[in-house]
């Protein structure tokens, strides 16, 4: 036996318990998070409707892989636990996880340039760089923010991502949303979106026109960036090494 199965609790889908927690840490570290708030959630099963996610109000910085919830969209009595997840949470996420099976990782943060550019009237993405070209024809604007969300926001938004090309929600007047495949496809799609918001952004500061790409070549980069081999799984395991070697008890 390795040791990370002698240190591993006895709980389920312990892999993807150390990748979530992995996450959490590193977004906490680029200040993307927001206090105790935002989440982020896994599904584990074929359907989709059990997931792992964040224990409510505890800090980023501090979750552990034994820590996040198991919960399952189709139980109405998630509320009712000792250990229920954040209302708001458990409506966004539950909602998408039970609408939306293709959405296997959804990852929810109000991180600075996402949520400024969601402040904007317009909160389109041009493609004037690499980054910003990733995500060309790849996401929505939600532009109908209707408060906290709770169970009818987060099907209202839920209803937003049927596309399984649409990858990431901007969330006018809140934050953003991104969903992928695994927790090191979300996340590195999390990153480049915030790095992306944060180019456009300075760009318009500057006053100056933008070089805006062609849609031939925004979209061909677009795919070429999709089907560039590993780099998300290299992203997130170079995450984990560096909190390895710092002693990190995330996976714990």
């Amino acid at each position: 036996m390795n040791k990370q199965a002698e240190l591993s609790p006895n709980l389920t889908h312990w892999q993807e318990r150390v990748d979530m927690a992995a996450a959490f840490r590193w977004t906490a570290r680029l200040n993307m998070h927001e206090a105790v708030a935002n989440h982020f959630s896994l599904a584990v099963n074929e359907d989709g409707s059990q997931f792992l996610m964040n224990p409510n109000q505890v800090h980023f910085a501090r979750v552990k892989a034994s820590d996040l919830l198991f919960l399952d969209a189709n139980d109405p009595k998630t509320m009712q636990r000792p250990d229920a997840p954040d209302p708001t949470a458990w409506g966004l996420h539950g909602s998408i996880h039970r609408l939306c099976p293709h959405a296997r990782c959804v990852m929810h943060v109000h991180s600075i340039h996402a949520t400024v550019l969601a402040c904007l009237a317009d909160s389109t993405l041009p493609p004037i760089d690499q980054n910003t070209a990733t995500f060309y024809n790849r996401y929505v604007v939600d532009g109908e923010f209707g408060g906290l969300a709770f169970e009818s926001e987060g099907e209202r938004c839920a209803s937003m991502l049927s596309d399984p090309k649409v990858k990431v929600m901007i969330m006018g007047n809140h934050g953003v949303l991104v969903i992928g495949d695994t927790v090191a496809d979300t996340f590195n799609r999390l990153y480049y979106f915030e790095r992306a918001a944060e180019t456009y952004i300075r760009a318009l500061q500057t006053g100056q026109k933008l070089r805006v790409l062609s849609d031939e070549i925004a979209e061909k980069t677009a795919q070429e960036l999709e089907d560039y081999p590993d780099q998300a799984e290299r992203h997130l395991a170079e995450l984990k090494a560096i909190l390895d070697g710092e002693g990190s008890n995330y996976a714990s």
